[in-house]
């Protein structure tokens, strides 16, 4: 877990091809969704395989982030349509909003 951003970093390093896009448009609402969705589904699975609160919110999040990651880094080949910022930060933005959605949702 503590490796991760350095590995994120490493990985990200050959993102050479990069997306040409805007900040709006259909793409980014169905990244904010699924995003959101993804991190609240992994803070309830996390909760009810016993884990502590913390510990499930943290699992959620990375969950979210970690197939936003994947799904940019898989964008970035040469037949992808590129590794793109913006849908990465939609991503971590919904990831943020189901974390907080689960957490008013337990109390």
């Amino acid at each position: 877990m503590r490796y991760f951003p350095l590995l994120t970093c490493l990985g990200l390093c050959g993102c050479s091809h990069m997306a040409q896009d805007s900040w709006s448009g259909q793409d980014k609402a169905q990244h904010f969704i699924a995003s959101a969705m993804l991190s609240a589904a992994g803070n309830e699975y996390a909760q009810r395989q016993g884990y502590s609160r913390d510990r499930s919110a943290a699992y959620g999040l990375m969950f979210s982030v970690s197939l936003g990651a994947s799904k940019e880094l898989w964008d970035s080949r040469p037949a992808g349509s590129g590794w793109s910022w913006k849908d990465f930060a939609w991503d971590i933005a919904g990831a943020t909003t189901g974390y907080t959605l689960w957490q008013l949702a337990e109390h």
